[in-house]
């Protein structure tokens, strides 16, 4: 189960992440943009806090789309926000692609 679960995780990266490292489109199904967010929000320091405008700059390395993305990092657990301190949650509180 967990090789079927990588192999299919490398294979939603390759399909959406271009050679450049950019996203090429944000997917419309859930499990698969939840893999894609994982993917953006890997380099964020779980320890660290986060201006509005760190996010932006951040998610603008992958998509144009940053206030889509950053709120889907909100909806889905990835990040917490208050009071425009952004704050990566430890990941056993994102909600996990492999459940669905």
């Amino acid at each position: 189960m967990v090789v079927e679960h990588e192999r299919f995780r490398n294979e939603v990266v390759n399909n959406f992440i271009d050679s450049k490292g950019c996203l090429k489109a944000i997917p419309s199904q859930l499990k698969k943009k939840l893999i894609i967010f994982e993917h953006i929000v890997k380099k964020l320091n779980v320890d660290e806090i986060y201006s509005e405008k760190d996010i932006n700059e951040h998610i603008k390395k992958f998509h144009i789309d940053f206030c889509t993305i950053r709120r889907e990092f909100i909806v889905n657990g990835f990040m917490s926000r208050n009071n425009g301190i952004y704050k990566l949650n430890p990941k056993d509180t994102w909600k996990r692609w492999e459940d669905l």
